[in-house]
Order: C-alpha cells, then sequence, then structure tokens
C-alpha cells in the first residue's frame, strides 16, 4: 500500500515508519526537518510544514492512505486544529482513500459520560493537548472523508513491542491494577493494523494493555 506519514520524525511517528517499512508497504515519509529523516528508512522523502491544504494536496497525491503522526508545539497546541482541517481538505482534493490520525487520550471515557479530562485526573500540564485533541476529532467528525482516530492509552511513551494489546470504542483501557499503557511500537502495530484491515472506518478506537 501507497502510505504517506506526516511527523514522521516524532516520537510515534518514527515507530509508525518502522512498522510501515517491515511490513512491506511504500512509504513516504515527511516531516518539517527532512534533515531528520534517512532516506533509506523510507521509500521518499518530503518536506512538508502542513502549512497550506493545497501543498498537502500535492505531497499526498496518489497515495492509498495518509497517517498523521503530526504533533503541534507544547505553547500552541490548537495548531492541531487547524492542520487537522487542512488534512481533511487535502484528503478530498487529493482524491485519497483514507486518513488515518494518532489521536489523544483526554476524550476517551473512564465512566459513562466522564471523560479522562473531566475526571480531574489528568495533570494540568497535559490539559491543553488534550483538549486541542478532542477539536480535532470533532473536525473529522463533522468531514466527509473516510477517517479513522486511534486513541492510546493515557500513559503513552516508547517501549517495548510486545505484539499484544487490548482494542476498546471510547474506553479508556486500563489493567488489572487500573493502570492505562500503551507502548508507542505496539500503538503502532494497532494502527497499521487498522491500515491494513479496515475495521474501524469515521470512527475513534482506544488501545490498551
Amino acid at each position: 500500500m501507497k502510505v504517506v506519514l506526516f511527523g514522521a520524525t516524532g516520537r510515534a511517528g518514527s515507530r509508525l515508519l518502522q512498522e510501515l517499512v517491515s511490513r512491506g508497504h511504500t512509504v513516504t515519509a515527511s516531516a518539517r526537518d527532512v534533515g531528520k529523516l534517512s532516506a533509506s528508512a523510507a521509500h521518499d522523502v518530503k518536506q512538508d510544514d502542513l502549512a497550506d491544504a493545497g501543498r498537502i494536496a500535492e505531497t499526498i497525491r496518489g497515495a492509498d492512505a495518509v497517517i498523521s503522526a503530526y504533533a503541534p508545539p507544547p505553547d500552541d497546541t490548537d495548531q492541531l486544529v487547524g492542520v487537522t482541517q487542512r488534512q481533511v481538505d487535502a484528503v478530498r482534493r487529493a482524491g485519497v482513500a483514507r486518513l488515518l490520525v494518532v489521536g489523544g487520550a483526554g476524550g476517551l471515557q473512564v465512566a459513562p459520560g466522564v471523560s479522562l479530562i473531566d475526571s480531574g485526573h489528568l495533570p494540568t500540564p497535559y490539559l491543553p493537548i488534550a483538549r486541542s485533541h478532542v477539536k480535532a476529532l470533532d473536525v473529522l467528525r463533522a468531514s466527509d472523508v473516510d477517517w479513522t482516530y486511534l486513541a492510546p492509552a493515557a500513559f503513552f511513551e516508547p517501549g517495548e513491542r510486545k505484539g499484544t494489546f487490548r482494542l476498546g470504542t471510547d474506553e479508556l483501557i486500563t489493567d488489572a491494577n487500573g493502570e492505562s499503557r500503551i507502548s508507542m511500537e505496539d500503538y503502532a502495530i494497532a494502527l497499521v493494523d487498522e491500515l491494513e484491515n479496515g475495521a474501524q472506518r469515521r470512527t475513534r478506537f482506544s488501545v490498551g494493555y
């Protein structure tokens, strides 16, 4: 499958790039700073700061799917919302079949009708990016493109590639000890599985141990 991966140099994006290439997908890796990308790590490398929908459309034209692992600057997390809208517009213009997005855990439910953001358990420094992810999801839901949003567990860090995890829908997944975790390596497996299988269309789903 021909895939364009935005945010390919980031923590989640770099692991997605590795997972995609290992499974034989033809990947165009895109980032603001392509100097961080090795030509051998992807089949093609393109610079794109995601500031213009027309340019994004040119970057993705001819792809079967787009994966966005874009991470906004910490001091302006709502840039994620504008980027998501431009990606939606670009996917429509370019006629790309699917848009898959690396999401956030803040909007997931920890109890019926209560999100992680609402629960008061999310540390204050994480609230801006969590709220921006909720707004970005709203952009996807209001669109007419074929999108998928995979929300990670609360603790989403580099770690071990175990190959085992659980999937959910709108709930935050926790283990027997009440902890909510997923490694970026196993998250990458779950997202690329979805790319290949297409089980979750125009919806959010979640992953965790």
